[in-house]
């Protein structure tokens, strides 16, 4: 019926408010992707392997871009990411490289996991 709500995604979305409420609500979410974001485009920033073509005034908190140093390795990075249960990496087909999805299921040890994946395969590939 057209005047029926949608009652699961009501459900879902109060599962969701509640876990917000729990994490601290907005304000400290946001912290929290503030600082999820500081951490991983200061890694790119300050690595020569790795490089965000986004000023930084523009660049999201949610969605990280960056490319290798050699597109060659692309292949090679997410299938390592892979094996580590580093997963959906791959960057959009119109943009290629790599993107990062860092939204608030994210833990904060999902990020350091990753870059210590970025330094292992830097090390190894640079």
């Amino acid at each position: 019926m057209y005047n029926t709500p949608a009652t699961y995604s009501w459900y879902l979305a109060g599962l969701v408010f509640k876990w917000l409420k729990e994490q601290g609500g907005v304000t400290a979410m946001g912290e929290v992707n503030r600082r999820k974001a500081r951490k991983l485009y200061g890694f790119i920033d300050e690595n020569d392997f790795y490089a965000n073509p986004i000023s930084p005034r523009f660049r999201s908190w949610m969605n990280i871009p960056f490319t290798l140093a050699d597109d060659a390795l692309n292949s090679a990075f997410l299938k390592g990411a892979n094996e580590r249960g580093l997963l959906n990496l791959k960057g959009h087909r119109s943009v290629g490289g790599m993107r990062a999805s860092v939204y608030n299921a994210m833990p904060e040890a999902g990020v350091d996991a990753l870059i210590d994946y970025m330094t292992v395969f830097a090390k190894e590939r640079g």
